[in-house]
């Protein structure tokens, strides 16, 4: 559904002239192109263009007159073809990535209509810092707007310095970077340089300049030889540190080179902070976004490194992806490190394997799987999920948390689940796993053998930790799911980095974080806190605010998580049952116990959601309509949101066509309201809260909607099957809506064999009981025989 981030804002100045805005104006209609680009024609919302390179163009014409320059800033694409379908023009000062940036949340966005016209929908022209006089053009690459002078280096360059990348003669069109580095463009050949003195002319341009914010390089390659070179001049020996990828194409969109000696993953490690990052720009070259150069240990500058050094593939596939796995001249062990730590002690092998097999004796559709060393033949990770819990995954698998809280304290063992929540809101249990080190190896096992259990069935987001590893994995198998982060990790780095600042700042960063309800609220707000403290070169804060996709609540609300709270830290599945100081020999014994107890849990559930019926609170249809189809738990959820929708008020602000909008204000609360968009040609409704996207249940500013309009029962496309009373049988109401035939077979394979597992676990229990279901199961063969 289309983000209404500005509608608000927009609203508020429609409201104050007229209930119905005047007709949308054409971007030609009746003025000129030599009008528009100079004459003083403002962006509004409304305003159509041809297309959304016209768009830019207008905005370029109009930040010259206003005194800003414009950067191309992110695009959206659709997730049915994926072609473009919204892009953004921002100010050159959006952002925090360079020191010339504050922040500015100015911006157009420019939307692609069926028409295949793009429409203006979403605007912002405050900017946060002083505007210059006419003639801004657009800033295509990010540049510092003044260099900082070199530093020349004082030392020798090392003749024994790795060989430098190959730049064919017909390419060789040298650029001058900030500071007098001469850089060549890329595109030669890979072979080696074989002229000496010419190899040591280019070291020294590069070794004769120190890293610093702004410095441009062609390639990755280029900018990691040249850390590599300036490393040997001052002392120190490089790995190849952490990247980071484009969750649009997958691309890689930065890179860090840090000290050999950062981390604590060895002895020979003191986790030393110095680094540099270089940042992919749209032209294809990188810069210098963020710099360290601090050390924590003594330097021993002219030392000769004896290693070559490796390279970056420039193929665009990415090349190295390992973090902390490539030692840079490390005196010969310049290789991948192949041996792996196994947390899991030998003794849990033998116990878990013959539990597992002693379990398909009963349950047929039981499923586990070892992770094998290639290098040894040993066991490292284990996965297991019972029969129910693989069923469980093909109606409750769409939102998971894979909780890894053994990682918070001094667990024994390393046990980690794999989390979902079913109609009732409960946790159930999907997968279980140890663990056997933390690298992107194990995870990816993991997440692999999980996806086979679950039959290929794909979840739409997940709740785990932050770490690299796990976001690599993630990403790899799971491109299109969206990656939240744990609450309880956020709140640890939080408790962890705030310490220096004032309450007064940590009020603030909290109800930023926490009480913004839009995306362009929240960067409003977050730019002015950072602005009002001098904080925009923290590189904490940089750094979450980069990220902050992944758990600020106001981006996370467009995605689906089934309920799983934003705020709140999840408990683990097992409780108190299986804890840092649960014994082997109790382990299997506490772990059928707390399964069975959580089962239990949810038969009582699925019991009373059949046989008791709730207090209709008012007299509206919808109200009887969702009682009659949903859980207990799911119907008093939407039972409170209708009962609030009295509370509240509705103007409708806008209509053209069968598309209103409506903004729906609480009463005595001028402060809290919502946008609205009603399609009447198809009942299609969307609101700025987005409680329907996050959750699946709508919210109580579209049922005041459907009030105002006399809707008086909730299309079918807002009843999500998950939350109904028979979501457990796996049925599928339509068979063509977009299921393939794998996935439903899936879903029939496990529908069936859960039901009849509860034949046999009921008709078991007497003769009379065995009788009947047996009896019950003879004539419904008869049918499906006589059916053929």
């Amino acid at each position: 559904m289309e983000s209404v981030d500005t509608e608000l804002t927009s609203f508020n100045n429609m409201v104050a002239k007229s209930s119905y805005p005047v007709r949308i104006l054409h971007h030609n209609n009746g003025i000129s192109e030599d009008e528009e680009g100079g004459s003083g024609v403002e962006p509004y919302v409304g305003l159509e263009f041809d297309t959304a390179e016209e768009a830019r163009e207008f905005y370029n014409a109009y930040a010259a007159r206003t005194g800003f320059k414009v950067r191309t800033g992110q695009l959206y694409r659709s997730r049915t073809d994926g072609t473009v379908s919204s892009r953004r023009f921002v100010c050159s000062k959006e952002g925090f990535q360079l020191n010339s940036r504050t922040g500015c949340t100015a911006f157009i966005r420019v939307q692609r209509r069926d028409t295949g016209k793009w429409v203006l929908d979403q605007i912002q022209k405050e900017h946060n810092h002083e505007l210059g006089g006419e003639g801004s053009v657009e800033e295509t690459t990010p540049r510092p707007s003044r260099a900082p002078a070199p530093t020349k280096l004082g030392v020798t360059v090392n003749p024994h310095r790795p060989k430098m990348k190959v730049v064919d003669e017909s390419d060789r069109e040298t650029r001058s970077c900030p500071g007098g580095f001469k850089r060549f463009k890329g595109g030669g050949g890979e072979g080696e340089v074989s002229d000496d003195h010419h190899q040591t002319q280019q070291a020294k341009a590069v070794t004769g300049t120190e890293p610093y914010a702004g410095l441009e390089f062609g390639s990755a390659n280029e900018a990691c030889q040249f850390y590599q070179a300036y490393a040997e001049v001052v002392g120190f020996r490089v790995r190849i540190g952490q990247l980071f990828r484009s969750k649009v194409d997958g691309s890689i969109t930065s890179r860090r080179f840090v000290c050999s000696r950062e981390g604590f993953q060895h002895p020979s490690r003191m986790g030393c902070g110095a680094y540099m990052r270089i940042k992919r720009q749209d032209s294809g070259g990188w810069i210098v976004d963020r710099l360290n150069k601090d050390h924590n240990h003594d330097l021993e500058p002219g030392k000769k490194n004896d290693a070559g050094m490796k390279k970056i593939p420039d193929d665009g596939t990415g090349g190295l992806d390992s973090v902390d796995l490539i030692e840079l001249n490390d005196f010969g062990n310049n290789h991948i490190k192949k041996t792996r730590e196994n947390r899991i002690g030998k003794e849990w092998y033998p116990l878990l394997l013959d539990y597992f097999q002693s379990r398909q004796t009963e349950d047929m559709g039981f499923f586990y799987a070892v992770e094998l060393d290639v290098n040894n033949g040993s066991c490292m990770s284990i996965f297991w999920a019972d029969s129910r819990a693989r069923f469980a995954c093909s109606q409750f698998g769409d939102s998971v948390v894979f909780d890894t809280s053994y990682r918070k304290g001094s667990y024994s063992v390393p046990f980690a689940t794999i989390i979902g929540f079913n109609h009732h809101r409960q946790p159930v249990l999907l997968g279980c796993a140890m663990v056997a080190d933390e690298s992107k190896e194990a995870f990816l096992w993991l997440f692999q053998t999980w996806l086979r259990a679950m039959s290929g069935r794909r979840p739409r987001s997940i709740v785990a930790d932050q770490d690299l590893p796990i976001q690599q994995a993630l990403v790899q198998v799971f491109p299109g799911a969206h990656h939240r982060y744990s609450a309880w990790q956020i709140r640890e780095k939080e408790r962890e980095n705030l310490i220096p600042f004032p309450s007064e700042f940590k009020y603030e960063y909290e109800k930023c974080i926490y009480q913004t309800q839009t995306i362009v609220e929240f960067d409003s707000v977050w730019s002015a806190l950072i602005n009002k403290y001098g904080l925009r070169d923290d590189v904490w804060l940089r750094e979450i605010y980069e990220q902050r996709e992944n758990w600020v609540p106001a981006y996370l609300r467009a995605s689906f998580f089934a309920g799983i709270p934003i705020n709140g830290t999840i408990e683990p599945f097992f409780g108190a049952s299986l804890d840092a100081l649960t014994p082997l020999r109790e382990f299997i014994s506490r772990y059928e116990q707390a399964l069975e107890q959580r089962r239990e849990e949810e038969r009582k559930e699925d019991f009373n959601s059949y046989n008791l019926q709730p207090f209709l609170q008012t007299k509206e249809p919808v109200e009887e309509q969702c009682r009659r189809l949903y859980t207990l738990t799911v119907f008093r959820i939407f039972q409170n949101e209708l009962v609030q929708s009295y509370n509240y008020l509705c103007l409708k602000t806008y209509e053209e066509g069968a598309i209103s909008r409506f903004l729906v204000r609480k009463c005595g609360n001028e402060s809290e309201k919502h946008a609205v968009t009603f399609s009447a040609s198809n009942l299609n409704s969307s609101c700025s809260c987005q409680m329907f996207e996050h959750e699946g249940l709508l919210c109580r500013h579209i049922l005041k909607v459907f009030n105002l309009l006399d809707i008086r029962e909730l299309p079918s496309r807002y009843i999500l099957h998950r939350w109904t009373k028979n979501a457990e049988f796996g049925f599928v109401r339509d068979m063509e809506s977009g299921v393939s035939a794998q996935d439903l077979k899936a879903l029939m394979v496990w529908s069936l064999r859960e039901a009849a597992s509860k034949y046999i676990e009921f008709g078991t229990s007497s003769l009379e009981k065995y009788k009947l279901a047996y009896e019950i199961m003879r004539e419904g063969g008869k049918k499906l025989c006589w059916q053929r």
